[in-house]
């Protein structure tokens, strides 16, 4: 992402779930600037600002093909591994590659449907709020599952885990409900991870490490069976 694409994307409208966020630590500002505590109306205009910021909604340009699997969501691919898919997503017991992007408070938490599906179960599950960055919190933590299915009849999995910070997962849809590729699905508040649970031998298109950016970046393509992306992004 270039310099100008992080100031656009600063600068994106807040999205309707963070407007009262926002008003609240606007008026809490407010209350100290009328109070005359000065130190505290800094802190709560930066507070302020950085809430706007959190909750910011870009944007994004999502690539054409159905076959293509799109980032569910912006931050860093923390892992690429074969593992067995939560039940809830009542996926075949078999291995699947799961691929977990993690998110820290300064990026996008708008999540996104990462193909065209039909949402075949939705399913949220109550946890710990453990550090969405460890592996186990894909088990542990609370978190939010969505099985998706292709008009080929082909399924993937979503799962949205909350982390030491997050305390909610917002959901945009239901059960039973289509998506495009692109379309906002949910999202988590301040800090939290997303798996995509896609069949194995799919070639995945990136590699721990690298950024990705919801709605834009290119996961895997689930038309090619091969070796997946080498490397590890510095």
């Amino acid at each position: 992402m270039t310099i100008i694409d992080s100031i656009r994307s600063g600068l994106a409208p807040v999205h309707r779930e963070g407007w009262r966020f926002v008003a609240i630590f606007a008026a809490v500002t407010a209350f100290c600037h009328y109070l005359g505590f000065w130190p505290l109306t800094a802190i709560g205009i930066v507070a302020t600002a950085w809430c706007a910021y959190f909750f910011r909604d870009p944007d994004r340009v999502t690539p054409a093909g159905e076959s293509l699997v799109i980032a569910p969501a912006d931050g860093r691919v923390s892992a690429i591994v074969e593992v067995i898919p939560p039940p809830e997503l009542a996926l075949p017991r078999e291995t699947f590659t799961r691929v977990s992007i993690f998110m820290n408070v300064f990026d996008v938490h708008i999540n996104r449907a990462p193909l065209a599906a039909r949402i075949v179960k939705l399913t949220y599950v109550p946890g710990l709020f453990l550090n969405a960055d460890l592996d186990k919190a894909s088990l542990d933590n609370e978190r939010q599952a969505l099985t998706l299915e292709t008009p080929s009849g082909l399924q993937i999995g979503v799962v949205q885990i909350a982390g030491l910070v997050a305390r909610r997962i917002v959901k945009f849809v239901s059960e039973g409900e289509s998506l495009m590729a692109g379309q906002r699905f949910g999202l988590i508040r301040f800090g939290s991870r997303v798996d995509v649970y896609l069949p194995k031998g799919v070639a995945v298109r990136v590699c721990v490490g690298q950024r990705a950016v919801a709605g834009e970046t290119v996961l895997a393509d689930l038309s090619v069976n091969g070796a997946s992306a080498q490397g590890r992004a510095s």
